[in-house]
């Protein structure tokens, strides 16, 4: 179950949520890749916390989430070699796996070094200047 949330920590979420949206399916991107592309530079771990957070479709009180497991593409954010990264909380032992899998399921080769998962971010990287979505709003500007 996810901390409640203020006004300013829910928009930061839904921020990182709708940037890791785009994320085309196949390819990754970094924590630190999401924070600066919604300008937040240093704040790479709270992308991290982010999807943590992230609900389910719908809770145990019948609630439905406009960002969840179902529509958010948590497993293609990596850590910034390319590193799934390990999850050390009781509640998911196996985090790493489960997102190595799911990236595997979508064509990402994903390497076991000595229990490490690695994704080459050369071959599999999505580092784009701007969000696409965020590509109209340049040619209107100027």
């Amino acid at each position: 179950m996810s901390p409640p949330r203020s006004d300013e920590t829910e928009r930061w979420y839904s921020s990182v949520y709708m940037a890791v949206q785009e994320i085309p399916r196949g390819k990754v991107t970094t924590y630190g890749h999401i924070a600066r592309l919604i300008c937040e530079r240093k704040q790479h771990h709270f992308v991290g916390q982010a999807l943590k957070y992230l609900p389910e479709p719908r809770d145990a009180y019948g609630n439905v989430h406009v960002f969840n497991h179902g529509n958010v593409p948590w497993q293609r954010v990596v850590a910034s070699k390319g590193m799934v990264p390990k999850r050390y909380v009781s509640y998911d032992p196996s985090g790493a796996g489960r997102q190595a899998q799911r990236l595997r399921a979508e064509g990402v080769e994903v390497i076991d070094v000595n229990g490490e998962f690695l994704v080459d971010l050369k071959g599999f990287g999505w580092f784009p200047e701007r969000l696409p979505s965020e590509e109209g709003d340049r040619d209107e500007e100027g």
